[in-house]
């Protein structure tokens, strides 16, 4: 069954409207990490990381973050491998996407984050906070790595 609000970055770009707030989403194993945009779409921040817990309790605090900040479309990290092949966590984030298209309408699309974990490891290394502190903080920073990547893809 086919998932209409699951696009590719292209029809994500003509479906979500000039002025829209976006939130992106790095699904981890354990945590799962969110960055919002602002509604011109120019700057990506980590906004919060939730516990994975039951499928049922993300849907609804997505559904909460969604209407609490006038989010008009989603952005998911897909970790594909380094040579472009889609390993067994792409699998799992397109699942996620799945899942969650089955529960939110607005456009959703996957965003290759091939970099995203290491590069905000590296930012927040550059920032200076510790070791811990950068784990601490690397989901939402990872969310906000991908979605960074995706609004400025978008502006072009």
């Amino acid at each position: 069954m086919k998932r209409y609000n699951i696009l590719s970055i292209d029809e994500f770009k003509t479906t979500i409207g000039k002025n829209s707030r976006l939130l992106g989403i790095d699904p981890g194993k354990k945590n799962i990490g969110f960055a919002i945009c602002d509604e011109r779409k120019k700057v990506a921040t980590p906004f919060k990381i939730i516990k994975k817990s039951s499928f049922e309790n993300l849907i609804n605090e997505i559904k909460d973050i969604i209407s609490d900040n006038e989010i008009k479309g989603i952005i998911i990290g897909n970790p594909v491998n380094m040579d472009g092949t889609l390993s067994r966590s792409s699998q799992s984030a397109k699942d996620f996407a799945l899942n969650l298209s089955k529960n939110i309408t607005i456009p959703i699309s996957l965003w290759d984050e091939r970099l995203s974990s290491e590069g905000s490891f590296k930012l927040t290394k550059e920032l200076g906070l510790n070791v811990s502190d950068r784990v601490s903080k690397l989901d939402k920073n990872a969310a906000s790595f991908i979605l960074q990547g995706a609004i400025d893809y978008l502006s072009n």
